[in-house]
């Protein structure tokens, strides 16, 4: 008796904690590095001293030309966002499809990274959020550069 009762009672906990995990609510996303950013004002910010930084550098500039600025910075500040974690949906094309042309090098692309940790220096964010944002960055090197 014993048995079939600590049977059943075992069954039980199974069903009622199957239940309690399906009705749980999902883990809430990691918006730490979001909020290390300052946030959507932070994260503008730190585009808008990005795009003054590569329109006053020679090394990179020319690749902007003719690029609608107001659309791209509305492009990054989506996928900063997305990439810190903060309640962003990025809308734009894939890297691979918007920078399949420009010849991009890998001294092209540093240039770039530079400006960007310039920007979030010159918005007093902490080196460990900024390394934290540029590995989550990283990955897109390859659909970048040499397209």
């Amino acid at each position: 008796m014993l048995k079939a009762f600590s049977r059943t009672l075992g069954g039980c906990c199974v069903v009622v904690l199957t239940a309690c995990a399906a009705s749980a609510p999902p883990p809430l996303p990691d918006d730490s590095l979001y909020q290390a950013l300052g946030g959507q004002p932070g994260i503008n910010r730190v585009v808008e001293g990005l795009l003054y930084r590569i329109a006053d550098d020679e090394r990179i500039v020319h690749h902007f030309a003719d690029t609608d600025i107001l659309r791209l910075q509305e492009k990054l500040q989506e996928q900063l966002c997305v990439e810190a974690g903060g309640p962003c949906e990025y809308t734009g094309d894939s890297m691979s499809e918007v920078h399949a042309g420009f010849a991009i090098t890998e001294a092209d692309f540093n240039a770039l990274v530079e400006d960007l940790i310039e920007a979030m220096t010159a918005e007093g964010i902490s080196v460990r959020a900024q390394n934290r944002l540029l590995q989550r960055l990283a990955p897109m090197r390859g659909d970048i550069i040499y397209r």
